[in-house]
């Protein structure tokens, strides 16, 4: 790698971590390109993103910014897992490192609030934003069927009574 081929990478880096609402920091020796590969399948599917990193290169992009706090995570073979979704990137990382031995969190951080391994597994404990989002529209319409069934039944109890007058007849 040429020197502005590592600036490009710092710069990519930065983006990615100005963008990010969540970082979650994992050790990944001794998992193979194949396992990597479904981990980065299953991180796409939850719109997270899994991405190997180049420990000098990251700490450099890491310097200033609101992630800086976890530059000392980056030692050995790390990667990150980044996501807009707070709750996204710890959900899949931990659910992914549950069944691979060999996927390790060390860490993590919600902008400047560092999260160790406990914090993550809360973190990832959390509903989604899909799953919330699909919570308040069932709370919201709940009321809504509510109220139509109530409005609609004097009209049907109408609809009975004439009917049972014109059986009368």
């Amino acid at each position: 790698m040429d020197r502005s081929q590592k600036e490009k990478a710092v710069e990519d880096f930065k983006n990615i971590l100005n963008e990010a609402e969540a970082v979650i920091v994992a050790q990944y020796k001794g998992l193979n390109s194949e396992t990597i590969d479904e981990l980065r399948t299953k991180t796409r599917d939850s719109n997270v993103t899994f991405k190997v990193t180049k420990n000098r290169l990251i700490k450099i992009a890491l310097t200033g910014g609101v992630y800086e706090n976890i530059s000392d995570l980056f030692t050995g073979p790390t990667a990150i897992a980044y996501s807009k979704d707070i709750v996204a990137a710890a959900k899949v990382t931990s659910e992914f490192s549950k069944g691979n031995e060999n996927l390790v969190i060390i860490g993590g951080a919600l902008k400047e609030k560092v999260l160790d391994l406990d914090g993550i597994k809360h973190l990832a404990s959390l509903p989604s934003l899909p799953e919330l989002q699909a919570k308040i529209i069932g709370l919201i319409s709940a009321p809504a069927r509510q109220i139509a069934t109530v409005v609609a039944a004097p009209a049907t109890q109408l609809i009975t009574v004439t009917k049972a007058y014109e059986g009368a007849k």
